[in-house]
């Protein structure tokens, strides 16, 4: 295979089947050292590989080993890969006779006129539709590495046969392999799960799964979001609503979401009827409109909430603070005419670039288009989806399309974070819906003195509240920019007879808004000064005997620079400038 952009690893659909490939080499590599293993399923994913195995032991550290050295020896056979194909009843006798019942289960659910092919490779072969490398011997072997072992399930039903699944990576070249694993190591030290329990931000307990506990210094965190939050939403000019948590039936059926979301809400019974915790916001947003008559001299009207949302999700798909049952939604919904929505896209994208900005965030767009199962009229469709292109396009920002992929009721531009590690977040997402508003009858008086309905933006910026508190904290590995830190300045006297002077230091920052702590222990400076580092604190205020007769303080930063003898008027100007420029270093 010639090396152009085909067959290069930037290519996504070549780097897709070179890891499905790797999946298949990992399946072999199994069954040659323990035969007795079945098979499940092996698939690329965007960041490697794995397989699904139904083992009578679990597969350790050092059976992990042994299965890496065997992958390196089928990469150097070299063997070929050679598709074939069966009718529905042979294929099913071939996966008996190889006793691998999961590959016969799969064949059985295929359509009845589907092709059945398989992979061969040498003495192994796999159900697969593919496609695959030609040969192992395309595959770097000192190039992979499996990278984990986690427990699974049978075509993810908790209630069927428990698996165990490989993970996997691999690259052409051994550099890139390598330059991976930095990566992987640098993320395991910012991984926020981590950083919350040592930097005091927020508790996750076997009491309440998927329910995080938020303590003191992640309230300052979550509440310094919140304030910035709000200061951006009010200068572009939304209001702010709350509406309740747990809402009667009728209302979540009449948004579809008893239909077709129930499964993930939580719901319960008073006075005899049934009634559900809200999974979002929008529905209660769709009351708050409806409760008065609109004009079209009200619209665009810009309505955001702060909503506390609960989903229920498996407990296998729980994660730290990205994948939670219990979480704030920052939502917003603008209503407005058909007329106003390029406007209003392009006023909504501004807000992301100030609030990305703010935290050193850059991002990819990506525009979802109409999906088969869409509802309404497919000429609002499409001026719904040539108005997003247009808008972005003429802010001169690019985007990728995603064909078909929209939700059901309206097409959506999806804003894909890019962190300090180069990993994508998905937070940030502009939907139009044309169905909402049909459903909840919503209405504004035109110029024409008739009756209009509204069309609508459903739109987050930070997505949950909770979610981005994990993503940031892992961008900056703890260490928050001053504005947001939950403790700005610490306060460490060298001696006892200090103490009294770093309290009065302190009293003059925290009367000007500045958040700080003295660390009282009669311990050696330099344990103070070490501990306030790995606490990510900004500014270490050391003083001293001579900082007490010039009135000064001898700053230093959690980076190790030492910036001198300041006033503390000088310094609190400083730390002031940082919290107001939102200053990132």
């Amino acid at each position: 295979m010639a090396e152009n952009n085909e067959f290069s690893f930037e290519n996504e659909a070549y780097r897709k089947t070179y890891w499905h490939t790797c999946s298949h080499v990992l399946a072999q590599a199994v069954k040659r050292l323990h035969p007795e293993v079945k098979l499940a399923i092996g698939p690329s994913i965007d960041n490697g590989f794995y397989y699904d195995f139904d083992a009578p032991f679990a597969f350790t550290p050092e059976i992990m080993e042994e299965l890496e050295a065997e992958m390196r020896k089928i990469c150097k056979e070299k063997l070929k890969l050679e598709r074939f194909e069966l009718p529905r009843e042979e294929a099913i006798k071939y996966m008996e006779e190889k006793n691998e019942p999961y590959k016969v289960e799969l064949i059985n659910d295929l359509p009845l006129d589907a092709h059945i092919s398989f992979y061969t490779q040498g003495e192994f072969t796999d159900l697969c539709a593919g496609p695959h490398l030609d040969s192992t011997g395309r595959i770097k072997g000192n190039a992979i590495k499996l990278t984990a072992c986690n427990a699974a399930y049978w075509r993810g039903d908790s209630n069927r046969q428990p698996l165990q699944r490989i993970y996997g990576v691999a690259f052409p070249k051994k550099e890139q392999l390598d330059e991976y694993l930095a990566r992987i190591e640098e993320a395991k030290k910012r991984d926020h799960r981590k950083l919350g329990k040592e930097l005091g931000l927020f508790m996750l307990t076997e009491e309440g799964p998927g329910f995080p506990f938020f303590l003191p210094k992640g309230m300052v965190l979550k509440n310094t979001l919140i304030d910035y939050w709000r200061e951006v939403h009010k200068r572009y000019g939304y209001v702010e609503i709350s509406t309740p948590m747990i809402l009667n039936r009728r209302l979540w059926e009449r948004s579809g979401h008893w239909d077709h979301y129930k499964q993930n809400m939580y719901t319960t019974v008073i006075d005899g009827e049934d009634y559900a915790i809200k999974p979002m916001n929008c529905p209660g947003g769709m009351m708050v409109y409806a409760s008065e008559p609109h004009s079209y001299r009200d619209l665009p009207l810009r309505v955001g909430e702060l909503g506390l949302v609960h989903r229920h999700e498996l407990s296998g798909a729980l994660h730290g603070l990205f994948r939670v049952r219990c979480f704030t939604q920052d939502d917003a919904h603008i209503f407005m005419t058909w007329d106003q929505m390029k406007d209003e896209i392009k006023n909504v994208v501004k807000l992301f670039d100030e609030v990305y900005s703010t935290f050193g965030l850059s991002y990819a767009i990506e525009l979802s288009t109409m999906p088969d199962d869409h509802i309404g009229d497919e000429k609002d469709w499409r001026f719904a989806e040539d108005t997003l292109s247009a808008a972005i396009t003429e802010m001169g920002k690019s985007f990728t399309v995603n064909a078909g992929d929209g939700a059901f009721y309206g097409p959506k531009l999806d804003f894909h974070l890019a962190d300090s590690l180069g990993r994508t977040w998905q937070c940030g997402t502009i939907q139009l819906d044309m169905q909402l508003p049909e459903r909840f009858e919503l209405e504004y008086t035109g110029e024409d003195g008739l009756k209009h309905r509204p069309v609508m933006i459903h739109r987050v910026v930070l997505g949950s509240i909770e979610r981005f508190i994990g993503v940031i904290t892992e961008h900056f590995a703890g260490a928050f920019p001053v504005w947001l830190n939950p403790v700005q300045v610490k306060v460490l006297p060298v001696t006892d007879r200090a103490l009294d002077y770093a309290n009065e230091v302190a009293d003059q920052l925290n009367a000007q808004g500045i958040r700080v702590e003295v660390d009282a222990r009669s311990e050696k400076i330099g344990k103070k000064i070490r501990e306030a580092t790995l606490g990510k604190v900004p500014y270490m205020l050391v003083v001293g005997d001579r900082d007490m007769e010039n009135a000064t303080v001898s700053v230093r930063t959690r980076g190790g620079e030492d910036l001198g003898a300041m006033s503390q008027e000088d310094f609190a100007a400083r730390v002031l400038d940082d919290v107001k420029t939102k200053r990132i270093w």
